[in-house]
Protein backbone atom coordinates (compact mmCIF):
# COMPACT_ATOMS: atom_id res chain seq x y z
CA UNK A 1 0.00 0.00 0.00
CA UNK A 2 1.38 3.54 -1.32
CA UNK A 3 0.94 6.18 1.99
CA UNK A 4 -1.04 9.08 1.64
CA UNK A 5 -1.67 12.29 2.81
CA UNK A 6 -4.63 14.61 2.97
CA UNK A 7 -4.18 18.05 3.12
CA UNK A 8 -7.13 20.66 3.08
CA UNK A 9 -8.54 23.67 5.72
CA UNK A 10 -11.80 21.97 5.34
CA UNK A 11 -13.01 19.74 7.63
CA UNK A 12 -15.52 18.11 5.70
CA UNK A 13 -13.27 17.45 2.54
CA UNK A 14 -10.84 15.97 4.81
CA UNK A 15 -13.54 13.91 6.16
CA UNK A 16 -15.25 12.71 2.99
CA UNK A 17 -12.29 11.93 1.12
CA UNK A 18 -10.53 9.49 3.83
CA UNK A 19 -13.24 8.04 4.75
CA UNK A 20 -15.60 7.66 1.61
CA UNK A 21 -13.15 6.46 -1.39
CA UNK A 22 -12.31 3.43 -1.84
CA UNK A 23 -8.42 3.92 -1.42
CA UNK A 24 -7.47 0.10 -0.70
CA UNK A 25 -8.80 -1.18 -3.81
CA UNK A 26 -6.74 1.00 -5.40
CA UNK A 27 -3.71 0.63 -3.44
CA UNK A 28 -3.20 3.38 -1.02
CA UNK A 29 -4.08 4.01 2.57
CA UNK A 30 -5.07 7.03 4.15
CA UNK A 31 -1.65 7.52 6.71
CA UNK A 32 -3.11 10.92 7.79
CA UNK A 33 -4.55 14.29 7.82
CA UNK A 34 -3.41 18.18 7.93
CA UNK A 35 -5.61 20.97 8.14
CA UNK A 36 -3.10 23.52 6.40
CA UNK A 37 0.16 23.63 4.30
CA UNK A 38 2.62 23.71 7.15
CA UNK A 39 0.97 21.22 9.30
CA UNK A 40 1.69 18.75 6.02
CA UNK A 41 5.23 19.63 6.14
CA UNK A 42 5.56 18.80 9.54
CA UNK A 43 4.18 15.26 9.07
CA UNK A 44 6.46 14.25 5.84
CA UNK A 45 9.00 15.51 7.80
CA UNK A 46 7.82 13.05 10.93
CA UNK A 47 6.23 10.18 8.88
CA UNK A 48 7.51 8.06 5.32
CA UNK A 49 4.38 9.49 3.04
CA UNK A 50 4.12 8.21 -0.66
CA UNK A 51 1.60 10.80 -2.02
CA UNK A 52 -0.07 14.24 -0.72
CA UNK A 53 -3.56 15.43 -1.67
CA UNK A 54 -3.28 18.78 -1.35
CA UNK A 55 -5.95 21.50 -1.42
CA UNK A 56 -3.88 24.86 -3.49
CA UNK A 57 -5.19 27.41 -1.31
CA UNK A 58 -5.00 26.91 2.92
CA UNK A 59 -4.31 29.11 5.44
CA UNK A 60 -0.69 29.19 6.79
CA UNK A 61 0.66 27.83 3.62
CA UNK A 62 -0.63 27.06 0.49
CA UNK A 63 -0.46 24.03 -1.36
CA UNK A 64 2.06 25.70 -4.21
CA UNK A 65 4.48 26.65 -0.98
CA UNK A 66 4.57 23.24 -0.10
CA UNK A 67 5.11 21.86 -3.58
CA UNK A 68 8.05 24.25 -4.30
CA UNK A 69 9.49 23.39 -0.60
CA UNK A 70 9.58 19.57 -1.01
CA UNK A 71 10.49 20.11 -4.19
CA UNK A 72 14.01 22.53 -3.26
CA UNK A 73 14.30 20.13 -0.35
CA UNK A 74 14.86 16.94 -2.67
CA UNK A 75 12.40 14.76 -0.82
CA UNK A 76 9.03 15.15 -2.33
CA UNK A 77 6.55 12.91 -2.39
CA UNK A 78 4.14 12.49 -5.64
CA UNK A 79 1.50 15.57 -5.15
CA UNK A 80 -1.83 15.81 -6.56
CA UNK A 81 -3.78 19.43 -5.88
CA UNK A 82 -7.41 19.70 -5.35
CA UNK A 83 -8.36 23.54 -6.55
CA UNK A 84 -11.69 25.05 -6.26
CA UNK A 85 -10.67 27.00 -9.69
CA UNK A 86 -9.45 26.48 -12.94
CA UNK A 87 -6.26 28.57 -12.36
CA UNK A 88 -3.94 28.37 -14.98
CA UNK A 89 -1.00 30.27 -13.29
CA UNK A 90 -1.07 27.90 -10.51
CA UNK A 91 -1.14 24.76 -12.52
CA UNK A 92 1.74 25.98 -14.25
CA UNK A 93 3.78 26.73 -11.12
CA UNK A 94 2.97 23.28 -9.71
CA UNK A 95 4.77 21.90 -13.08
CA UNK A 96 7.69 23.58 -12.67
CA UNK A 97 7.94 22.04 -9.09
CA UNK A 98 7.26 18.55 -10.39
CA UNK A 99 2.77 18.43 -9.61
CA UNK A 100 1.15 16.18 -12.47
CA UNK A 101 -1.99 16.04 -11.52
CA UNK A 102 -4.67 18.39 -10.81
CA UNK A 103 -8.50 17.89 -9.75
CA UNK A 104 -10.97 20.23 -9.56
CA UNK A 105 -13.59 20.52 -6.12
CA UNK A 106 -16.06 19.30 -6.29
CA UNK A 107 -14.16 16.23 -6.63
CA UNK A 108 -15.92 13.64 -9.06
CA UNK A 109 -15.11 9.94 -8.17
CA UNK A 110 -14.36 8.87 -11.82
CA UNK A 111 -12.05 11.86 -11.77
CA UNK A 112 -10.53 10.53 -8.27
CA UNK A 113 -10.63 6.92 -9.40
CA UNK A 114 -8.63 7.60 -12.79
CA UNK A 115 -6.20 9.97 -11.64
CA UNK A 116 -5.03 7.42 -8.74
CA UNK A 117 -5.46 4.54 -11.19
CA UNK A 118 -2.94 6.36 -13.49
CA UNK A 119 -0.57 7.33 -10.37
CA UNK A 120 -0.30 3.71 -8.53
CA UNK A 121 0.86 2.17 -12.33
CA UNK A 122 3.64 5.10 -12.29
CA UNK A 123 4.63 4.72 -9.13
CA UNK A 124 4.59 1.01 -10.02
CA UNK A 125 6.91 1.23 -12.73
CA UNK A 126 9.13 3.46 -11.36
CA UNK A 127 9.80 1.04 -8.11
CA UNK A 128 10.09 -1.89 -10.88
CA UNK A 129 12.67 -0.10 -12.53
CA UNK A 130 14.73 1.14 -9.45
CA UNK A 131 14.69 -2.56 -8.73
CA UNK A 132 16.22 -3.35 -12.14
CA UNK A 133 18.77 -0.68 -11.82
CA UNK A 134 19.70 -1.32 -8.39
CA UNK A 135 23.75 -2.56 -7.91
CA UNK A 136 24.17 -6.07 -6.91
CA UNK A 137 20.96 -7.17 -8.06
CA UNK A 138 21.62 -9.70 -10.32
CA UNK A 139 22.10 -12.83 -8.60
CA UNK A 140 19.91 -15.84 -9.41
CA UNK A 141 17.02 -16.78 -6.43
CA UNK A 142 17.80 -20.11 -4.77
CA UNK A 143 15.00 -21.78 -6.29
CA UNK A 144 14.39 -20.59 -10.04
CA UNK A 145 10.70 -21.16 -11.23
CA UNK A 146 9.58 -20.56 -14.52
CA UNK A 147 9.71 -17.36 -16.45
CA UNK A 148 9.24 -15.22 -12.97
CA UNK A 149 12.84 -15.94 -12.28
CA UNK A 150 13.77 -12.91 -14.36
CA UNK A 151 11.38 -10.76 -13.43
CA UNK A 152 12.71 -8.05 -10.64
CA UNK A 153 9.49 -7.97 -8.77
CA UNK A 154 9.60 -11.68 -7.96
CA UNK A 155 13.24 -11.95 -7.78
CA UNK A 156 13.16 -9.57 -5.06
CA UNK A 157 10.65 -11.75 -3.17
CA UNK A 158 13.03 -14.52 -3.41
CA UNK A 159 16.02 -12.43 -2.18
CA UNK A 160 14.01 -11.58 0.45
CA UNK A 161 12.62 -15.04 1.32
CA UNK A 162 16.24 -16.28 1.00
CA UNK A 163 17.39 -13.83 3.11
CA UNK A 164 15.29 -14.19 5.95
CA UNK A 165 13.45 -16.99 5.96
CA UNK A 166 12.53 -17.58 9.71
CA UNK A 167 10.89 -14.23 9.72
CA UNK A 168 9.71 -13.68 6.37
CA UNK A 169 5.80 -13.38 5.55
CA UNK A 170 3.77 -12.21 2.88
CA UNK A 171 3.29 -8.75 4.33
CA UNK A 172 7.08 -8.47 4.60
CA UNK A 173 7.32 -9.48 1.12
CA UNK A 174 4.81 -6.64 0.08
CA UNK A 175 6.53 -3.85 2.13
CA UNK A 176 9.95 -5.21 0.24
CA UNK A 177 8.31 -4.35 -3.56
CA UNK A 178 6.13 -1.86 -2.09
CA UNK A 179 2.67 -3.21 -3.47
CA UNK A 180 -0.41 -4.46 -1.88
CA UNK A 181 -0.09 -8.37 -0.11
CA UNK A 182 -2.72 -9.40 -2.21
CA UNK A 183 -1.74 -8.02 -5.32
CA UNK A 184 2.06 -9.62 -4.50
CA UNK A 185 0.06 -12.90 -3.83
CA UNK A 186 -1.59 -13.27 -7.33
CA UNK A 187 1.30 -11.48 -8.87
CA UNK A 188 3.72 -14.34 -7.71
CA UNK A 189 1.51 -17.51 -8.40
CA UNK A 190 1.22 -16.16 -11.73
CA UNK A 191 4.69 -15.74 -12.14
CA UNK A 192 5.85 -18.64 -10.86
CA UNK A 193 3.77 -20.95 -11.53
CA UNK A 194 3.36 -21.69 -7.30
CA UNK A 195 1.80 -19.65 -4.43
CA UNK A 196 3.94 -17.72 -2.40
CA UNK A 197 3.31 -20.15 1.24
CA UNK A 198 4.84 -23.08 -1.19
CA UNK A 199 7.97 -20.94 -2.39
CA UNK A 200 8.39 -19.90 1.59
CA UNK A 201 8.14 -23.09 3.12
CA UNK A 202 10.44 -24.67 0.46
CA UNK A 203 13.01 -22.37 0.91
CA UNK A 204 12.78 -23.16 4.61
CA UNK A 205 13.23 -27.62 4.18
CA UNK A 206 16.23 -26.65 2.32
CA UNK A 207 17.60 -24.45 4.44
CA UNK A 208 16.67 -27.21 7.43
CA UNK A 209 18.37 -30.22 5.25
CA UNK A 210 21.30 -27.99 5.35
CA UNK A 211 21.56 -27.17 8.67
CA UNK A 212 20.64 -31.56 8.85
CA UNK A 213 23.44 -32.04 6.81
CA UNK A 214 26.13 -29.52 8.19
CA UNK A 215 26.27 -28.98 11.77
CA UNK A 216 24.87 -30.88 14.93
CA UNK A 217 22.25 -29.43 15.79
CA UNK A 218 19.17 -30.75 17.65
CA UNK A 219 15.54 -31.43 15.81
CA UNK A 220 14.18 -28.56 17.30
CA UNK A 221 17.34 -26.01 16.99
CA UNK A 222 16.77 -26.49 13.40
CA UNK A 223 12.79 -25.96 13.36
CA UNK A 224 13.24 -22.96 15.29
CA UNK A 225 16.28 -21.44 12.75
CA UNK A 226 13.73 -21.76 9.55
CA UNK A 227 10.95 -20.37 11.40
CA UNK A 228 8.54 -23.06 13.02
CA UNK A 229 7.58 -22.79 16.56
CA UNK A 230 6.64 -26.23 16.86
CA UNK A 231 8.66 -28.95 16.60
CA UNK A 232 6.26 -31.42 15.59
CA UNK A 233 4.52 -28.98 12.58
CA UNK A 234 8.18 -28.62 11.17
CA UNK A 235 8.60 -32.54 11.64
CA UNK A 236 5.73 -32.83 9.06
CA UNK A 237 6.63 -30.24 6.68
CA UNK A 238 10.05 -31.76 6.56
CA UNK A 239 8.58 -35.33 5.60
CA UNK A 240 5.94 -34.05 3.41
CA UNK A 241 8.96 -32.17 1.64
CA UNK A 242 11.82 -35.23 1.22
CA UNK A 243 9.82 -38.16 2.31
CA UNK A 244 11.53 -38.53 5.42
CA UNK A 245 11.50 -37.16 9.25
CA UNK A 246 14.53 -35.19 9.90
CA UNK A 247 15.98 -38.23 11.86
CA UNK A 248 15.78 -40.03 9.20
CA UNK A 249 17.30 -37.74 6.95
CA UNK A 250 20.33 -37.57 9.17
CA UNK A 251 20.20 -41.45 9.65
CA UNK A 252 20.56 -42.15 5.75
CA UNK A 253 23.52 -39.40 5.60
CA UNK A 254 24.90 -41.71 8.04
CA UNK A 255 25.21 -38.83 10.26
Amino acid sequence: MYKLLIADDEAEIRHGLGNYFPWSELGFEVDGFAQNGLEALEYIGCHSVDVLLCDVMMPVMTGIEVAEYLHRQKTSPRIVFLSAHRDFDAACRAMEFGVRSYILKPTRYQELKDTFTALKEAMDQEAQTALVSEPGETSRPLFPLQEGASDPIILRIMRYIEDDCSEATLEGSALAVRMNPTYVSKYFKQKTGINFSEYLNDVRMFKAAGMLEASGCRTYEVSEAVGYQNPKNFTRSFKRRFGKTPREFRQGLGL
